[in-house]
């Protein structure tokens, strides 16, 4: 099948839209800024589409990166495919950050933990074991302090992203030889690295509906923890 399948990763400073026909990579454009997410998403989807000779309307469905990550791009990353689904009709499917990370390194033998920097002395992380023609998690997603989430892990990983090489030297001490990591190329995040289970999705008819499309943050933001402490005085 030939499925035409438009991806956006805003999850991260260094954002990236991606398109695809198929299992082939047709483009990618890699974002830089915050600042780019909002004021030209719009316009690098568009120069991507034009440089591969395709249009929004020649999409069979959209993708995007729901989180954890930037608050603020992952609305806009959402947002955009939001509209560009309500102006096509065509299906929206959504990956996690981590998942797409994870999927820098298919047909891994052993388990893949990726780690995103999360500020505050924590990292977004989740562990995940290539079975057949897919990752399947082994621990889900979520936020902690380094140190508190390699107490979880056992026997041999491989650690992928910023999180990864941010506390190397942690994971080093704490797992010894145990410890095994992806190559320094791959520790960026790209929206192509989420084409692979998008597009599984897509053939599946895993669609979310645009009523609950909404981003994945895992952390609460510093709004609702604002909230929370005026609620608990």
């Amino acid at each position: 099948m030939t499925e035409r399948l438009l991806l956006v990763d805003t999850a991260t400073p260094t954002g990236s839209v991606a398109v695809s026909q198929g299992e082939k990579l047709l483009g990618e454009i890699v974002l830089s800024g915050p600042a780019n997410h909002t004021d030209h998403l719009l316009g690098n989807i568009d120069e991507l589409l034009r440089g591969v000779g395709l249009a929004i309307g020649d999409m069979d469905g959209f993708g995007v990166v729901l989180g954890p990550g930037s608050f603020t791009g992952l609305r806009v990353g959402v947002a955009t495919i939001k509209g560009l689904a309500l102006a096509t009709g065509k299906p929206v499917v959504g990956v996690t950050s981590l998942t797409a990370l994870a999927w820098r390194l298919p047909f891994a033998a052993l388990p893949v933990c990726p780690l995103l920097d999360a500020r505050k002395g924590e990292v977004y992380a989740a562990l995940y074991q290539w079975i057949g023609e897919e990752f399947s998690p082994l621990l889900s997603p979520c936020v902690l302090p380094p140190d508190r989430w390699l107490e979880r892990l056992s026997n041999d990983v491989l650690f992928i992203g910023d999180g990864a090489q941010s506390y190397r030297r942690l994971i080093e001490e704490r797992l010894g030889e145990s410890a095994h990591f992806a190559p320094w190329p791959a520790h960026a995040c790209r929206a192509s690295n989420g084409l692979g289970p998008a597009l599984q999705m897509l053939r599946r008819g895993e669609y979310i509906p645009l009523e609950g499309l909404i981003p994945t943050y895992i952390r609460p933001s510093e709004a609702e923890l604002a909230e929370i402490g005026r609620y608990r005085g």
